[in-house]
C-alpha cells in the first residue's frame, strides 16, 4: 500500500535526493517506478520504505532502498511460495547507517528506536549495524526488520526472486 498521493510528491523528491547525493543515477522509468509504502499504517515517516526494483527474474532480484532518518521497515519474513525456495537476501549499506535486527540472541542494547505505539510489534533484537560498504546476508525464512540511522540510509538489496506481496508480517495490521 502506498502513501497518500498528496504527500507522495514531497517524499519522492526527498528520496530521490538521497540517491542523487551518493551518485546513484536512476532512469526516468526507474524514478516513475519508485515505490513508497507505508504498509497500510498511514505513518510513513515512522514505518515505511522507498524502493526501486531494477530486476526481478525467476532467479535474481536487485533493488535500491531508502530509509528516512529512524524510519523502520517492519518485522517480516519471506515464506515459501509455490513450493519454491524461500527468498535469500543480502543488504549492502551504501550511505548512512542501517540497524538490522534478526532472530538469535538479543543484543544487550540496541541503537534502533521504536516508537512507543509499535513496541509490541517487534520480537527480534539481534542487532547488526551496517555502515557504508558493509553487508549482511539473511538466511531464508528469517524474521527480520531494519531501520535507518539518524541521517537515514541507502541500501542495495540483492536476492533470489522477490514475492513482496507474500511477505509475512508480525504486525497483523500491515497491508502490503
Amino acid at each position: 500500500m502506498s502513501i497518500d498521493i498528496i504527500k507522495s510528491d514531497e517524499v519522492k523528491k526527498e528520496v530521490l535526493n538521497y540517491f542523487k547525493a551518493i551518485g546513484i543515477v536512476l532512469t526516468k522509468k526507474e524514478k516513475d517506478m519508485l515505490e513508497l509504502t507505508d504498509f497500510g499504517l498511514n505513518d510513513y515517516r515512522n514505518i515505511g520504505l522507498a524502493s526501486v526494483t531494477y530486476i526481478n527474474t525467476d532467479r535474481v532480484c536487485a533493488k535500491e532502498l531508502v530509509l528516512l532518518p529512524n524510519q523502520i521497515c517492519p518485522q517480516h519474513k519471506h515464506p515459501f511460495v509455490d513450493d519454491k525456495t524461500n527468498k535469500e537476501e543480502t543488504f549492502r549499506c551504501r550511505a548512512g547507517e542501517v540497524y538490522l535486527y534478526i532472530e538469535g540472541e538479543n543484543s544487550k542494547k540496541i541503537r534502533g528506536i521504536i516508537p512507543e505505539k509499535y513496541k509490541n510489534k517487534f520480537t527480534v533484537f539481534n542487532e547488526k549495524i551496517l555502515k557504508p560498504g558493509e553487508q549482511y546476508t539473511l538466511e531464508p525464512n528469517t524474521w527480520h526488520w531494519f531501520q535507518g540511522g539518524k541521517r537515514g540510509a541507502v541500501v542495495s538489496e540483492f536476492s533470489t526472486h522477490s514475492y513482496d506481496a507474500t511477505d509475512y508480517f508480525y504486525d497483523k495490521d500491515i497491508k502490503r
